[in-house]
């Protein structure tokens, strides 16, 4: 009988691909060719999935993006039941900080892409900016959890929390790439932070 063939697992082995490929050589330097030979597969099965090179790194990214998801959800399974939304937030500011290699990779190609998109219009187009929207929504929804059960203050915005807490572990994971940052350092400045707005002080 024929093989059934996965095609959810081959398009992820090709996203691998390019997560190698790009840490290895910087997402610059990163083609449709270079995938495909990382990946051991020709040219053409890499186009049959991904019409473009955009497409392949914006399929990457999500793919990435659906690790570090899990890796949360992990850290949140550790924790005690009921777990109080400090808990919660920190085990977010945990996982990220890029502290091992496939969370340092993540931040990387999400910033190097980003940086790419800036240039070239193939990039731009693709939506990648869907993924942090999506985490800043979990956010905004845990800091509103807060806030009904008075963990969080109730003058405080969840919402806008939410892309303040964003933005600055962006910020710190970035940092940390440079070396300007230990991860410790980073975790440090961004649990201060969410301590800082659920004891209700404002911000230093």
């Amino acid at each position: 009988m024929p093989r059934t063939v996965d095609h959810r697992q081959r398009r992820a082995g090709i996203c691998d691909a390019l997560v190698r490929t790009a840490a290895r050589d910087g997402l610059h330097a990163v083609t449709m060719r270079s995938v495909a030979a990382e990946a051991g597969v020709s040219l053409r099965l890499v186009q049959y999935y991904f019409a473009t090179k955009g497409g392949l790194m914006h399929a990457a990214l999500l793919h990435l993006e659906e690790h570090s998801h899990r890796r949360w959800n992990e850290r949140l399974a550790a924790l005690p039941s009921p777990a109080p939304a400090r808990a919660r937030l920190h085990a977010f500011v945990a996982e990220a900080v890029p502290d091992d290699e496939e969370s340092r990779v993540f931040h990387l190609l999400w910033t190097s892409f980003a940086v790419l998109a800036m240039t070239d219009p193939a990039l731009a187009e693709q939506p990648f900016v869907s993924g942090p929207e999506r985490l800043e929504r979990q956010l905004a929804d845990l800091l509103e959890e807060a806030r009904t059960d008075g963990s969080l203050p109730a003058d405080r915005d969840p919402a806008l929390e939410a892309t303040r807490l964003l933005a600055l572990t962006h910020g710190l994971g970035t940092d940390v790439l440079t070396g300007r940052l230990t991860p410790d350092r980073a975790r440090a400045v961004a649990e201060y932070h969410v301590d800082r707005v659920l004891d209700g002080q404002p911000a230093p």
